[in-house]
């Protein structure tokens, strides 16, 4: 774990330079608008350690799959978002020697990023070789009203002398992934134009044929005042520039503005790329850096008024959970059904950028609770446009019917290429089904089901139906050779979470097909004609409901995550030398997989996911049973327990599980935020606050909560959209009063007590205090 960063409830702040910091803070000051994104390298050149990375969403290559031993089925490749080109680049001489921080005496460094208003901004002074000073400041952003477009505000100023700056904003192209299989270069030259002061670059991918165009231009000032310029153009492959000098005295600002377009052929046809971005690229500058700025930020205090958490108390609580609030915001807006939730969104190139459950897990809820319906709705969408893709993907391992999603996608074929999880980490269909369920049961949206949802739930539990064998020694139906979300162990049997969460799917789609029956008869019969759904098909999943095999131990009370776990030496993490920690980095897998550690929730996500199945006792069992062997190297899991935690009153252990989740990235727990960060988390980690210390549910079509106040902090508060209505609820040791900020009425339930919240209407009620534990 590493603490450099300055605790401040609305910004990041890193305070001196330390280049063995630099690629996790190029993780962590990221900026994006859902469209675009742009880790935090330097505009200026640096020698040192760093991971480059602009990416355009929905933009990737399929990279060739690099295995050391082929099995039937594999994908081909491994889809990747692509860094693309580097459209923030302004190098810097001052009297011909380059500006390069890792070269020259760095003083008063400090970066920060202010998310309130969606700004990056960074300052110091550079001591040359030669003595001379300079002070340093640059701002930048991508805008969230004009998507496309990214704006830059760059200052140097002479402290010990006079002299002659010369700045090189530009476009390169010529850029690679770090992950690459085969250090292969993935981008292709179509056009390049180098004018005086507007460039344009197109390049095409060598594959799929995703062609990006930039276009860039600039102002210069000094002292306040704008200047005339005689740029030079600069050219080469893959890379368009503009040259110029500018003489400057000692203690004169000389500032550039550089404003840039990216428009894609995701958007717009191959010959308008450059007419598009030119015309983009004159609007921003027409409108100017201040009214640009001006706009961003007033977009980005909108975005805050729907989704903002406050913290009393507890300033790195408070940070934390702001930086998993902004970056959940910059990296989805909801805007584009072709587009879904990367695990490291726009923060670096690990996991390629595609789509996981984490998605349907994790991500959900918070775009549920946050945003409009129908931006959870397109998350739905996503996949269901993706299903005859999934129905392939059943077909290529031997199954002759139903769906199989796969464990990572970019366009709904399997493009992961590890054995254990490609072929055997099949729990992902059941998450696709239950965000399903939990789209409609928190909005009440029953049309998804019959225009989309149905057809997806068919077809995944057609997928069990043949996934599953019986057993005729057990008398039962079971599941072998998966893994389940517990990735430190593989190639197991009887995972309960799998076994449970598929014969709940089965349950589901058995429910949706006799509630379209009943309400939507002629939407029903189309259904079942276009599935050719049979008889014999739903009376077989009944019985895999009434047969299906589950592991447990009777004798302690717990579902056995699979068969055989108690074979193995129960010792608690907290028996482990911490030097041994995490794992994944000190141990040999196979050292792992014999061991009882476990990566993830695995049985408790089974608990979570379906919590209105059991009671209190049992989720307390299996965690206490559970959590001591939980390494937590995953970084889905600390907010699982998290929640449940609370649930069951364990009011210091949710805490710790929560600050853990909330600044994994921020305090590098993992020892990996270098890679990026882990944006798929951070969902979960707003439902540790919302779901976990809010005790937010929805049963029957009526919101509850039943919060508490963690002993950390004096109070909090958060807003949640519910069918319409948003809420702002504010809870203390005392009360929790819960203000409806729209004029929609809302029926709901606050520890314990009935609620009518007519628009506008406040409501107030006595807080359940929890026994803590």
């Amino acid at each position: 774990m590493k603490q450099y960063l300055k605790l401040n409830e609305w910004s990041i702040i890193e305070e001196g330079f330390d280049p063995h910091n630099h690629e996790i803070s190029e993780s962590i000051f990221s900026i994006g608008n859902g469209y675009m994104g742009q880790r935090a390298n330097f505009e200026e050149q640096y020698s040192g350690p760093s991971l480059q990375g602009s990416y355009m969403a929905g933009v990737y290559y399929p990279d060739k799959t690099r295995v050391g031993w082929w099995k039937n089925g594999y994908p081909e490749y491994f889809a990747k978002v692509l860094n693309s080109t580097n459209w923030i680049g302004i190098d810097v001489e001052i009297d011909g020697t380059p500006l390069d921080i890792f070269q020259c005496t760095v003083k008063d460094f400090v970066r920060t990023l202010n998310m309130k208003e969606g700004v990056l901004s960074r300052s110091f002074t550079a001591v040359l070789e030669d003595g001379k000073e300079l002070r340093v400041s640059s701002s930048r952003f991508v805008s969230i009203v004009r998507h496309e477009i990214g704006s830059i505000r760059y200052s140097v100023t002479p402290l010990n002398f006079e002299g002659t700056l010369t700045f090189t904003p530009y476009l390169d192209g010529d850029v690679k992934n770090k992950d690459s299989n085969y250090d292969e270069k993935f981008w292709l030259e179509v056009f390049r134009e180098a004018g005086e002061s507007t460039s344009v670059l197109t390049v095409k991918t060598k594959k799929l044929d995703f062609h990006v165009t930039s276009a860039m231009t600039f102002e210069a000032a000094r002292s306040g005042e704008k200047l005339t310029l005689t740029p030079q153009a600069v050219e080469k492959e893959k890379y368009v520039g503009s040259r110029f000098s500018i003489q400057a005295g000692q203690g004169q600002e000389v500032t550039l503005f550089k404003y840039v377009a990216n428009v894609t052929s995701r958007d717009h046809g191959l010959g308008q790329l450059s007419d598009q971005a030119r015309h983009l690229l004159e609007q921003a500058v027409q409108a100017g850096y201040s009214e640009l700025e001006r706009e961003h930020k007033a977009a980005w205090l909108d975005k805050w008024k729907e989704s903002d958490i406050v913290i009393e108390g507890d300033v790195a609580a408070q940070q934390a959970i702001r930086f998993n609030i902004f970056q959940l915001n910059q990296t989805y807006s909801g805007e584009d059904d072709r587009l879904n939730i990367g695990p490291k969104g726009f923060t670096g190139e690990k996991y390629g950028g595609s789509t996981y459950w984490d998605t349907e897990a994790y991500c959900l809820p918070f775009y549920l609770s946050t945003a409009d319906a129908g931006i959870s709705r397109n998350l739905l969408i996503y996949r269901y446009k993706h299903l005859e893709k999934a129905k392939e993907n059943a077909k290529k391992l031997g199954f002759t019917k139903g769906a199989l999603y796969p464990m990572v996608t970019m366009n709904g074929e399997e493009c992961h290429n590890e054995w254990e999880i490609t072929f055997e980490e099949i729990h992902r269909n059941g998450a696709i089904a239950y965000a399903i369920y939990n789209y409609v049961n928190y909005t009440g949206d029953t049309a998804y089901l019959g225009q989309y949802g149905l057809e997806v739930l068919a077809e995944i539990s057609r997928f069990w139906e043949q996934r599953v064998q019986y057993s005729e020694a057990k008398q039962q139906y079971v599941m072998l050779g998966v893994t389940g979300p517990n990735e430190y162990e593989n190639n197991v049997n009887n995972n309960w979470y799998t076994n449970r969460i598929a014969s709940w799917t089965m349950e589901y789609t058995l429910e949706v097909l006799e509630q379209l029956q009943r309400e939507e008869p002629e939407r029903y019969g189309e259904l079942i004609s276009k599935l050719e759904l049979k008889d014999e098909e739903t009376t077989q999943w009944r019985h895999i409901i009434d047969k299906m095999y589950y592991p447990e131990d009777a004798e302690r009370g717990i579902f056995l995550q699979q068969d055989g776990f108690l074979d193995k030496e129960l010792l608690p993490v907290k028996s482990l030398d911490p030097a041994h920690l995490p794992l994944n980095q000190k141990w040999s897998w196979d050292r792992i997989l014999r061991s009882v550690y476990i990566k993830q929730a695995d049985v408790l996500q089974g608990l979570f996911f379906l919590g209105d199945r059991y009671d209190l006792e049992t989720k307390k069992r299996n965690f206490d049973f559970y959590e001591p062997f939980t390494v937590h190297e995953s970084s889905l899991s600390p907010c699982v327990h998290s929640i449940l935690a609370c649930e069951l009153g364990y009011q210091e252990k949710a805490y710790e599980m929560y600050l853990r989740t909330a600044r994994l990235d921020l305090d590098n727990y993992n020892n990996d935020t270098e890679d990026g960060c882990h944006t798929t988390s951070m969902a979960g980690t707003w439902m540790s606050v919302v779901h976990g210390f809010g005790g937010l549910k929805v049963r029957d079509g009526v919101l509850h909560l039943d919060p508490f106040v963690p002993g950390h902090w004096t109070s909090f508060s958060f807003k949640v959209m519910f069918r319409g209505a948003r809420l702002n609820v504010k809870v203390s040791e005392q009360d929790i009063v819960i203000l409806n900020e729209t004029d929609t009425a809302v029926t709901l339930k606050a520890a314990g007590q009935d609620f009518h919240l007519e628009g506008r209407g406040e409501a107030k009620a006595s807080r359940t205090v929890k026994a803590g534990s």
